[in-house]
Parts: structure tokens; sequence; C-alpha cells
């Protein structure tokens, strides 16, 4: 089935076309997982599939021994802490005074855990929900999907219930059977994204009008506009933000499970509602390694009185029965949503408090803006989202190359609190990029880019500020479009407003960007598997992921790449483990440790290679074993690719492998025997 050729032409010298009794040599280093799969007889649908899963897991953990110098260290089982203590009671401080931090106590970390952002959001929604409406919208669906399965499963939440999950008829219905389960006192949740949540605007606007406290997990998507998209940008959230929904930002997966929580306590404590948001497809669907909070520590710090006072004792009973919801006239509306007002104005100050004390449990300092930089920056950029974490990589690389920039990631986005904005500034910025990760047509400006300018023009402050749109339908921001925005800040006549990312020969509003630059910490290791979808190439790298998360003590982070197509479409799984904490929140674009071909015709369609590094790895899957066939099928330019990175070659016939041993189009364990080898 194979064949060993050696060459010494430029490119031929690399290939290492795996040969018949070394290929037997590797199977049989993997004899567990051929033998389970050639009883089983199964067929790419057939059963058979937790014994093969366990099996797939242990080759992985073969792949992280031999590409990680780091020892596997075993996870220490972490027992429960002592009993909590007797929960006292809330009181609001007043608005004029300012709330001591609580004093941190010796926190007890569990286990680490691998997994995306929408599970994390789901695991808080549960530990604080009685009831909860869900409806499948991609990319929040699996949030829902998690609740259900964990209800039918009886799993407690930490009033010690189960979780009432209803799957309702549309967004709507949604809404509006979350509205009337607060109005009844109970603790709520639900999911969506995009048109989802444009459908639940009606009942948003009762729920904060009625200071009913409950949060919504959104999973951000582009709205539908001239075309359909099911990719991130904010322009979902952003259509709400005039509903009286107090609205967090988070940019991560940790960021989502602890500023997850924070939304549900602060909620209770401000009573307004909450929409709790981070990037769909990237955050929600990116697998990390994380550390959760326990649902004993939860119940720790949950405010039973705010729960009381502020939904039980408001539920509409007919033995104790209150009015809402009437109708109102000219000679009251106005003052009636006037008086709400204070409630607002306490809020960003509830919110700090509620940090202070999940911070005190996790160990995790959170705030409502995160500044992250040079103290004496005097250029700052303002985002929101999985971009920041882009964007502080990105700070730190720079300024390691002489800069002198910072990041504000914006955490609390509503109530807006420009006390706290202008605190995390350095007071030596004297220019401000804000990037907006959404379009409004006919605009003055973009949201975040007037709260910003307001904020400022307020205090009297004559720094420049220039507003950038990016990132729209999930459009990449690396780490050369965070470099353009500083150095446009630091030209002489700077853009004032403009896109990046793209190339605007319409309007000529785009502002031009370098190359690629590698600003990865060192040790990090960069992988790309291209795959075919329904071949096993995505959950094999999210089964890698997870088995190197969970048995060294490496960072571990996937992104996964793929069309509508529900199968057999191009994926690509973007996978990244190291020593330090990964924050690049965008494709592999550059020096890549190790690239895969899953189909052999994606050699003339795709340039796979033009990201990896000089002595990287590239592995191919073809039917072509011998020297001719490779010279007859390779592309020049492939070839050309082999020779200047000098790269180390593989090939092997996967597909046939697969097939023999009853597989069928599902690749992946072949491909795995060959990178373990």
């Amino acid at each position: 089935m194979w064949s060993v050729v050696r060459s010494q032409s430029p490119w031929r010298s690399a290939v290492k076309t795996l040969g018949c009794s070394t290929a037997r040599h590797a199977i049989r280093g993997n004899q567990r997982v051929l033998r389970t799969v050639q009883r089983s007889k199964t067929s790419s649908t057939g059963g058979g599939g937790s014994s093969i899963v366990k099996n797939v897991e242990k080759n992985q953990k073969q792949l992280v021994r031999t590409v990680s110098t780091a020892k596997p260290t075993s996870q220490s089982v972490i027992q429960a802490s002592a009993a909590a203590a007797p929960q006292q009671a809330y009181k609001a401080p007043p608005a004029e005074v300012s709330k001591v931090a609580p004093q941190p106590k010796p926190v007890v970390l569990p286990d680490y855990v691998v997994m995306d952002g929408n599970h994390a959001a789901a695991y808080v929604a549960y530990a604080l929900s009685e009831t909860s409406f869900i409806y499948p919208i991609s990319p929040a669906s699996s949030m829902g999907d998690h609740m259900d399965n964990w209800a039918a499963t009886g799993k407690k939440n930490i009033l010690n219930q189960i979780v009432d999950v209803n799957m309702m008829q549309s967004e709507g219905g949604a809404a509006g059977a979350l509205h009337g389960a607060v109005a009844a006192g109970s603790l709520t949740s639900t999911f969506t994204a995009s048109q989802g949540l444009l459908l639940m605007i009606p009942n948003m606007y009762l729920l904060a009008g009625e200071l009913m406290p409950t949060v919504l997990h959104v999973s951000a998507r582009t709205v539908s506009k001239h075309a359909l998209s099911i990719f991130n940008d904010h322009s979902d959230v952003m259509a709400t933000r005039q509903t009286g929904f107090a609205m967090m930002c988070s940019s991560n997966v940790q960021e989502v499970m602890d500023q997850g929580l924070v939304a549900h306590i602060a909620s209770l404590k401000t009573r307004l509602p909450f929409v709790h948001f981070f990037d769909g497809g990237r955050t929600s669907a990116e697998m990390s390694k994380i550390r959760p909070i326990t649902y004993e520590s939860m119940k720790e710090i949950f405010p039973m009185d705010a729960l009381k006072s502020h939904i039980r004792d408001f539920a509409l009973n007919p033995t104790n029965p209150m009015i809402r919801g009437t109708g109102q006239r000219p000679d009251i509306f106005f003052q009636s949503t006037v008086a709400a007002h204070k409630y607002y104005e306490a809020a960003p100050r509830l919110v700090e408090e509620t940090m202070e004390e999940v911070a005190a449990i996790t160990g995790r300092p959170l705030k409502l803006f995160n500044y992250h930089g040079s103290p004496s920056a005097e250029r700052v950029a303002v985002i929101m989202g999985s971009a920041s974490k882009t964007m502080e990589e990105a700070v730190d690389y720079l300024n390691t190359q002489g800069e002198n920039v910072g990041v504000v990631a914006v955490q609390l986005y509503r109530p807006w609190s420009s006390k706290h904005f202008l605190a995390a500034l350095p007071a030596s910025v004297q220019k401000v990029a804000v990037l907006d990760r959404t379009r409004e047509d006919g605009a003055s400006g973009m949201p975040l880019f007037l709260d910003v300018n307001v904020t400022l023009s307020d205090e009297g402050s004559q720094k420049l500020i220039t507003g950038a749109q990016y990132g729209l339908a999930s459009k990449e921001f690396t780490p050369a479009m965070c470099k353009a925005v500083f150095d446009n800040l630091s030209a002489e006549n700077p853009r004032k407003k403009y896109v990046i990312g793209i190339n605007d020969d319409v309007t000529g509003t785009s502002l031009p960007y370098g190359a690629p630059i590698n600003t990865v910490p060192p040790g990090t290791k960069q992988c790309a598997f291209w795959g075919l979808g329904s071949d096993g190439t995505v959950g094999a790298s999210k089964t890698a992921i997870k088995t190197i998360g969970l048995n060294t003590d490496m960072f571990a982070q996937g992104h996964f790449v793929y069309d509508s197509h529900k199968e057999d479409g191009v994926t690509v799984s973007h996978v990244r483990f190291g020593p330090s904490e990964i924050k690049a929140e965008y494709c592999i674009a550059s020096d890549a440790d190790f690239i895969s071909c899953a189909h052999p015709s994606y050699v003339h369609k795709y340039d796979m290679l033009s990201t990896l590094k000089k002595g990287g790895t590239f592995v191919l899957n073809s039917p072509w074993n011998t020297l001719a066939d490779m010279d007859r099928k390779l592309p020049a330019t492939l070839k050309r690719q082999i020779a200047e990175r000098e790269a180390e070659f593989y090939n092997i016939d996967a597909i046939a492998l697969a097939r023999d041993i009853g597989l069928g189009k599902r690749i992946n364990m072949p491909m795995q025997v060959l990178s373990t080898f």
C-alpha cells in the first residue's frame, strides 16, 4: 500500500512517504484502537463509538508526549470546601459611599477543565436558574442543549433544584415565557443570537421597564442584511442597547464563566435584567482550558436576601395582589420612566462589588474596564469582545519593540460608567482609537465610539479620538491590524474614521495594514488541520485539545472554521498549546509548526503551506505513494513551498486504510496514528 522513497532533489528530500512496514509498526503501536475497530466492524455511522473514543484519547496522550517536553501532571482531586458561612443580609450601600472591597480568603482552585464558551455560559446559567426557556439558533443552540441535557439527567442547581427547561415555539415565545416566569417570582434565563435576539426586543422593554432581574446569554452574531450570515459581530446586541437592559461583554471562555456569574448575581442586586454576550463562533465554540467555579463557591456569594426582596416579594400572587403593566397617559409616563434612573446610576457600583466578590472566590480580578499595557502609554485602543485579547497580545509585542501603547477592554457596556472608564485610562494618554464590531449605516459614529467621545468631551479633554469598524461577519482581526491602528494614531494626519480588515476600493475608507506578525508567546505550538466535513478531523482536534489541556501543565486552545454545509465542506481546525496563556483570538496566519491535509484535492485549491514556518511539518493524505506520483500530481507551487520552508513532508493513504479497517470515510484515526508516530 505504501512505498519508501528517497531523493536528493530540494523538495523530494523532504518527502517521507510512510512505508508499508513502517506503517504497520506505527499501527501496532496503536493495536488496541485497531482491534477495537476490527471487532466492532463499524461503518462510519455504526456502533462502538465509546470504545473508539477512549482509545483515541489514549492515542492523543501519546501525541502529547511526543510533541511536548512538558511532563504530564496528574490533577489532584480537590475536596469540597468547608460549609459556607451563614449568608449575610444584603444591603445596597449609599450612592455616595464606596464599598470596601472584600478581603480575599485563601482560594482552593478546582481542577482545570476544557470547554467552549457556550458550555461555560450554560454551566453558570443552570446553577442560577429555576426555569429556562430555550429555542435553537446558531451559534447559541448548544447552550440550550446543555440545559436540557442536564435537566433530563437530574442535575441540581445551587438551590438543590432540577431546572425546569422548556422548549418554546420561537424566540418571541421564549422571551414572553421568560417575562411571565420572572413575574411569577422565578430565577430565569434564556439563550439566543442575531434575529432571535431581535424577536425578544418587545419583551426586553417590558422586563427592563418593570425592573425584573433575569439574564439573556447571547452568542453575538451578525444580523442578516443584504445577506444572511451565521458568523460574528455585535450588530445584534447593539440593536438592543436602547431597551434598558444592562450589558456585559466577555472576551474569552474563562471570562464567560466568571462574568456570567457576575451577570446573574448583579441582576438580582440591581433589579436590572442583563444581556451577557460574547463573540459567537469564536468564543462560543472555542475550546479552551479554564478553571470552573464550583456550585458550592457560587452558593457562598449568592444573595439570598436579594432573591427574596427583588424577585420573590414582587411575584404576582392572587392572595397578595399588586398592579403591574398598566396603561399610562401623558400626565405620569415621563415621570415614571425617569424615576427608574436611580437603579441605573447605582448599577456600576453594584456590578463592581459583585466582581470583587467573584474575584474573592476565584482569585481572578475583574473590572468594569480592564486596562492592559504600558502604565505611561500615550496611545490607547478601546475595544470589546474577543478582539480585546488579540489587542492585548499585540500590545505586549509592540511594547517590547519600543512602542508605548495600551488597550482598554470594555466589560460593562451598559450602564456606561464614565467615571470608571476615565479611571482606567492612564493620565498620559493623548490619542485614543475606538474600535466597533458593528456598522450603523448613516450614523455619525458607531456606538462605542460615540460613548467614548461623549465621555472625553464632558471631561473637557482635547485627546485625539479615531473610530474604526472591524470584524463584521467574523472577518479576521489580527495583530498586524492592531499595529496599523496604533501606527495611524502616530501619523502626521491620522485617519479619523475608517474600516480595517478589508480593502474598500469603492468608497476608500479602509486603513492598510502590513504582513502577518508573530506575537504568540514563546514556546506556543501552532497546528492547522485541514479536513473534510464529517471526516472526524474536528472531533479529533477537540480530543487532542482536551488531552493536552487535562494531562499537562500547558494551556490549550482550539478554534474551528467551517462553512454552513452540514458535511463534506472544508474545515480547518486551528490548535494552539503552550506554557503561557493563549490570547490569540484569530486563525493561524504565520509560523505554524504543523499542518495536515485530509483530502488530496486541497493541494490544488488552497494555499495551505503559506502559514508553515521554516522546518515545520506537513502531512498529506493521498493515494500518491511513489515519487513519480508525487512529481505528477503535486502542483509546482506546493513543491516550491516545501523546499523553501525545508519542511518535513509525510504522506499516507488514510482513505484506503480507513476503508480496510472498517472506519468508512472517518480518516481521523489513521491520520492520528501518523501524527503519533
